[in-house]
C-alpha cells in the first residue's frame, strides 16, 4: 500500500455532510460567504459511480463555511493517494454519489471564519481531510473547507508539492505510535503525549467505535519507550516512511521489511534521518520473520503493518517471542511481570483472534477530526517538525498539472508504477 486506506481504520466515518446541505449555526451573525470573495461555482472532479473515471465539471457549487472553526482554502497542490483509485475500483469508502475524492492538499486561505483564528487570508496551509464523508473537505476541487485544527501552516522551507504529500501518513503514523503504542512525543519539539491527552478527556466525547482503542488499547506499564524495537512491514509506503521517522525521533529502534529488489537503493540513498536501523528483504517472508526475531533478540513487542492481512500475519509471527524449544526469557517489567505485545494494522489485521499475549490495534483516525485538542496538537507539532527540519517529507515522484491529469496519474498507480513516493497534481 502506498499510503493509508481509510476503510482499514477504526472510526473513519461520521455523519454525512454534503456540499448542498451545510450545517448552519444558530448564531444570527452571518458567517463569511464564499460568494463575497470567490465565485459561487467552481471546477470539481466528480465520481458518478463505481468503476467509473472522475469527470471534471466547471459549474459545481463552491462550498460554504458552516462553523466558526472553518476556513475556505484555495487549492494549490493535491497529493494523490491509493484510496483515490481503490475506492471506485472496489466500491468502498464512497458514502454518496456523485462523490468528491482527495484527502490532502496545500492551499491558500481565502476566507477565515469569524472566530479569532491563528490563520489569516493569504496563509499557505497543509490541509488534511480524514473526514471523508464531508464532501466540502475533499481535495479534488478548487475551493476546500478545512477546520483550523486540521490544518498546518506551510513552513517556508517546504514546497507546496512536498507539503501536499505527507499529511494523512503523518497523522496515521502519529496516532499509531501515540495511541496504539503509547509513545510520548513530548521530548521531540514539544510534541503531544496523546496517550495521556485522550485519557484526560471526558469519555463521552470519544466516538463509541474508537473509545476502547483510545482508553484500553495499551496500559501505562506497557507503553513503548526509548530503546524498544518496532517492526514495520511494507517499508516503502508513505505511512511506513513517516512511522520510521517518528519512531526514531523518540528513540525507538526500527526494523523495516521491504522488497529489496524494488526499494533497497532508494532507502540507501535516503537522508540518514529517514533510514531505518535495520532493513530486511521481505521477498522470502519466512526468512524475513527469522531475521526480525533474531535481530530483536526475540524481544520485539511492537509491530505495524501497512500492506494487508497476510503481511500482518507475518508480523504476528515476529511477535511470538519464543517457541517450545527456547529457554530465553520473555520481555518483562522490573517486577517480573510479562509485558504484552502489540500489532497495529494500518491496512488490515490477521483474520484469527490474537494470542493471549498479543493485542491487536486499529488506528483511531477519527480522533484527528473529531477531537479538536488532538487535531490541533498534531498540526502545531507538524509545523515545528517541518520548520526545524526534523521530519523529511516523502519523495515527490512526479508533478502533473490540472484536474485533467488526475485520471492519468491514478492509472499509473493502478498499474503499480508508483512506489516509494508520491504523485502530486498542481491545481491550475
Amino acid at each position: 500500500m502506498g499510503v493509508l486506506q481509510f476503510f482499514s481504520f477504526v472510526g473513519s466515518s461520521s455523519p454525512s455532510k454534503s456540499i448542498a446541505a451545510p450545517i448552519l449555526l444558530s448564531d444570527p451573525e452571518k458567517l463569511p460567504n464564499p460568494s463575497d470573495s470567490v465565485g459561487p461555482q467552481q471546477r470539481v472532479l466528480l465520481l458518478h459511480g463505481p468503476k467509473q473515471r472522475y469527470v471534471e465539471v466547471t459549474d459545481h457549487p463552491t462550498p460554504s463555511i458552516s462553523s466558526n472553526r472553518e476556513l475556505l482554502v484555495r487549492n494549490i497542490a493535491i497529493g494523490l493517494n491509493p484510496i483515490d483509485w481503490k475506492a471506485p475500483d472496489f466500491n468502498f469508502g464512497i458514502p454518496e454519489l456523485p462523490y468528491i475524492s482527495g484527502r490532502e492538499l496545500v492551499g491558500e486561505v481565502a476566507i477565515c471564519s469569524r472566530r479569532k483564528s491563528r490563520f489569516n487570508p493569504g496563509d499557505k496551509v497543509i490541509v488534511i481531510s480524514t473526514d471523508y464523508r464531508d464532501l466540502r473537505k475533499a481535495a479534488y476541487q478548487q475551493y476546500v473547507v478545512a477546520t483550523d485544527f486540521n490544518a498546518a501552516r506551510l513552513p517556508l522551507n517546504i514546497t507546496p508539492e512536498a507539503g501536499s504529500a505527507l499529511g494523512v501518513a503523518f497523522v496515521a503514523a502519529a496516532l499509531c505510535l501515540g495511541i496504539c503504542a503509547g509513545v510520548d512525543f513530548t521530548s521531540v519539539a514539544n510534541g503531544p503525549d496523546l496517550f495521556s491527552m485522550v485519557r484526560k478527556l471526558q469519555a463521552t466525547r470519544l466516538p463509541a467505535d474508537i473509545k476502547t482503542e483510545c482508553l484500553e488499547g495499551i496500559d501505562e506499564v506497557s507503553r513503548a519507550k526509548k530503546g524498544d524495537w518496532i517492526a514495520v512491514w511494507g517499508g516503502s509506503s508513505t505511512s511506513a516512511f513517516m512511522l520510521n521517522q517518528l519512531a526514531r525521533l523518540v528513540g525507538l529502534k526500527t526494523i523495516v521489511a521491504i522488497d529489496h529488489r524494488k526499494h533497497a537503493l532508494k532507502i540507501a540513498s535516503t537522508v540518514p534521518a529517514a533510514q531505518p536501523d535495520i532493513v530486511v528483504d521481505s521477498h522470502d517472508p519466512q526468512r524475513a520473520i527469522e531475521i526480525v526475531r533474531s535481530a530483536t533478540e526475540k524481544r520485539l513487542r511492537f509491530a505495524a503493518d501497512t500492506v494487508g492481512k497476510d503481511t500482518a500475519t507475518h508480523l504476528l509471527d515476529c511477535l511470538q517471542q519464543r517457541n517450545a524449544l527456547d529457554d530465553e526469557p520473555l520481555s518483562t517489567t522490573t517486577q517480573g511481570d510479562l509485558l504484552s505485545s502489540h500489532l497495529i494494522g494500518l491496512s488490515g489485521l490477521p483474520k484469527a483472534s490474537p494470542p493471549s499475549n498479543v493485542a491487536f490495534h486499529n488506528v483511531p483516525i477519527k480522533l484527528f477530526h473529531e477531537i479538536p485538542e488532538v487535531g490541533e496538537s498534531l498540526m502545531l507539532w507538524l509545523e515545528r517538525l517541518l520548520g526545524q527540519g526534523l521530519l523529511v517529507p516523502p519523495t515527490v515522484l512526479g508533478v502533473q498539472e490540472g484536474f485533467g491529469s488526475i485520471n492519468h496519474a491514478l492509472d499509473s498507480m493502478r498499474r503499480g508504477e508508483v512506489s516509494g513516493g508520491r504523485l502530486v497534481v498542481r491545481v491550475s
